[in-house]
């Protein structure tokens, strides 16, 4: 048997490891060429303003204002996607949430796994043994 806090130290270490994989080597980088790049900074920046006034305009009803100023953000978004520094962010941020989802979901299988054959369970129902136990008699 495992403590939580045992699991929490394990957790860390393995969080520890998946700092020092290619995917978040590539993600730190790109992030950092993003803070340095100048105009990236900038349409960020106005990007924010944007946003805050276009929620203020959405809360006090002024739709044409609300719907201008839609238009300014889309087109710095698009401005901003087309930057190939920005693509390579995305594309990093995407490789490092794919990382973080294949652990997430590896960890959830195996406990799920170990739960159903513990139990006495068919892994290929996806069935506990209580719940096989437990299920109406289907003309057996």
């Amino acid at each position: 048997m495992y403590s939580k806090d045992e699991i929490v130290n394990e957790a860390k270490q393995l969080g520890k490891m998946m700092g020092e994989t290619e995917q978040v080597e590539f993600f730190k980088k790109a992030e950092a060429k993003i803070h340095e790049n100048k105009d990236v900074r900038e349409k960020m920046a106005s990007l924010k303003s944007l946003q805050k006034q276009a929620v203020n305009f959405q809360n006090y009803g002024k739709e044409r204002a609300y719907n201008l100023t839609e238009e300014k953000i889309k087109k710095i978004e698009a401005e901003l996607d087309e930057m190939p520094i920005v693509s390579q962010f995305k594309e990093s941020q995407g490789q490092v949430n794919e990382l973080l989802q294949m652990v997430s979901h590896a960890i959830s299988q195996t406990v799920t796994n170990d739960i159903i054959t513990s139990t006495g369970g068919d892994l290929l129902q996806g069935e506990t043994g209580a719940a096989m136990r437990n299920r109406p008699n289907q003309g057996n």
